[in-house]
């Protein structure tokens, strides 16, 4: 009997050696291997589905002629599921400032803060980045572009991820976030002073040459401007007269003492703007190779005056790095909410208070310049203060353009609510000394429609609460016809028809015989019938579509 028991045990153990070897040519041989982790946000979409209700008092409507941009506050997760339906291959340029996962609460998982002590720190970091970037590859158009921003802790990781999921991915480009000086002393040590940009694409091939220059593509510019930035305010300061100026020492630094007649008032630079700014002056040279950093002091004491200048040389060559962009000129000082001090490029600064690590909505204007169009449509859905949010609507300002946007948000610490719908809110309208830049906007929640089966009452459930899904997805949200049993919405173009019953379709028929214009008309089917014969008198009229079952569609996709 022992025997027995024994050669039944070596069986088993031989079946389950049979059963790993199988598991193991499943695996792939390269690349990116990580342990998954389950996430919350993702496991309650097998019983709920995710929909969008509209907050209606934060509505801004300035021109009904104008493309209307979307705030969704609700986990990115859902938002980018919802807009798998209402958006796919719709959006042109994808930007996003993740978390860098750098262990010092700047990413969330399940509720809690990754800290640099958690063993699968990379691995919950892999497994969020990965869901949400495959649901933003099918957002892209054909020649759609995702624009990440990252830094150096998840640098490998993303390149690796984002060459498994699409088809191009850029080398990294350099962005010179910080200055070379730390505000207070010369740093003795190495120092990172810099960010990374990776660029991704669904396009099969693209050149290495179209990369991204960020110091030479600035055709979003007025001429005015790009003569500001080729001519730095402190060009004619330090030409052969550096000696002539009075050193004062402070704190065990030489600090060189500019007058302000000396200080170059120059394109209307106000010399105020500098004080207490860092930035790197590229034509300062002296000997092979070096370049000379430097620091503006405020004046050095009431009496004084001067403005101070501290000098460092250090050799470029050993910085480690390519610049492809300085960040010195996006510096931010202001305290007040949208209210930007001018820099001396003649933009607008970047950076938001409450928000050390949001990004210059100049060096946003510029990445969204380079992947698009004056009709694109631009996604983030890290959007935090809404700094994407304002370089789209500065930049229709600008140039006249049609852009519109869709910035994703959670509420946490009361990020949407608190900062980014007033940031977006007071850029339209004006704010202070800050010019209206006029726009639309609809600000949406997620929601969710209990789905734990797909019985008839709960695809009925779910086609009545997917008004405000099919507007986003039509862009019509001016409300023309309220009707139990049917619905219609418009924008300056085009009609979008909602059918909760199929008994009323002669009575929606009716009331829209005399409306010119072409109709998106969503029938409720228990099935998947379009009931093209019910509409076969008006077929130039209608596109028919049948719901809640393309939603069910894209969802089965995506929560399987």
């Amino acid at each position: 009997m022992a025997k027995d028991n024994k050669k039944l045990e070596i069986e088993k153990l031989k079946a389950e050696i049979e059963r790993l070897k199988k598991e193991l040519k499943k695996k792939k041989k390269y690349g990116l291997v990580w342990e998954e982790k389950p996430e919350e946000v993702v496991e309650m979409c097998k019983e709920k589905l995710p929909v969008l209700k509209e907050v209606k008092n934060k509505e801004i409507i300035t021109d009904k002629d104008k493309p209307v941009n979307l705030l969704i506050e609700g986990d990115n997760y859902h938002a980018l599921s919802v807009l798998n339906y209402t958006h796919a291959k719709k959006v042109d340029v994808i930007y996003i400032d993740p978390p860098y996962n750098t262990g010092n609460k700047d990413f969330i998982f399940n509720d809690h803060y990754v800290d640099k002590e958690d063993a699968y720190r990379h691995s919950k970091w892999l497994a969020f980045m990965e869901k949400r970037l495959k649901l933003a590859k099918n957002l892209l158009s054909q020649n759609g572009t995702l624009i990440c921003s990252i830094g150096e802790d998840e640098l490998g990781t993303l390149i690796l991820l984002l060459q498994s999921i699409y088809k191009f991915v850029s080398e990294p480009l350099i962005w010179l976030s910080k200055s070379i000086l730390n505000q207070n002393k010369i740093s003795k040590t190495s120092a990172i002073s810099h960010e990374y940009i990776i660029i991704a694409s669904n396009k099969e091939v693209e050149s290495k040459k179209e990369k991204l220059d960020l110091t030479k593509n600035i055709s979003y510019l007025t001429n005015e401007e790009k003569d500001k930035i080729n001519n730095y305010p402190l060009s004619i300061i330090l030409k052969n007269k550096l000696e002539s100026y009075p050193v004062k020492d402070i704190n065990g630094k030489k600090i060189v003492l500019i007058p302000p007649k000396d200080f170059v008032i120059k394109n209307g630079y106000d010399k105020n703007s500098f004080c207490g700014h860092r930035f790197q002056k590229r034509t300062f040279q002296k000997g092979h190779g070096s370049e000379r950093y430097i620091k503006i002091y405020k004046k050095i004491t009431p009496s004084d005056n001067y403005l101070g200048v501290i000098l460092d040389v250090k050799d470029k060559n050993n910085l480690g790095v390519k610049f492809v962009i300085n960040n010195s000129y996006f510096q931010s000082i202001s305290n007040e909410p949208i209210l930007k001090m001018p820099s001396f490029l003649g933009l607008y600064q970047g950076g938001y208070p409450g928000f050390s690590t949001a990004k210059p909505e100049a060096l946003i204007r510029r990445l969204i310049n380079n992947y698009s169009f004056k009709n694109a449509i631009v996604l983030d859905f890290f959007a935090g203060s809404g700094t994407t949010g304002e370089a789209v609507l500065g930049m229709n300002k600008d140039d006249g353009g049609n852009r519109s946007f869709i910035l994703c948000t959670n509420n946490e610490n009361k990020v949407a609510t608190k900062y980014c719908y007033p940031r977006i809110k007071n850029a339209i309208s004006g704010y202070k000394s800050r010019p209206s830049l006029g726009g639309n906007l609809k600000y949406f929640r997620t929601d969710f429609v209990d789905y734990d089966e797909p019985t008839d009452r709960n695809k009925i459930k779910l086609t009545k609460q997917a008004t405000e899904m099919l507007c986003v997805k039509e862009g019509t949200f001016e409300e023309v016809l309220d009707q139990k049993d049917f619905k219609v919405f418009k924008n300056a173009n085009h009609y979008t028809g909602i059918i909760f019953d199929q008994v009323a379709i002669p009575a929606f028929k009716k009331a829209i015989k005399d409306i010119k214009g072409k109709f998106s008309v969503y029938v409720f089917s228990l099935s998947d019938e379009t009931f093209d014969d019910e509409f076969k008198d008006i077929k130039q009229k209608v596109q028919l579509s049948p719901i809640p079952e393309a939603i069910l569609r894209v969802y089965r996709r995506i929560f399987k």
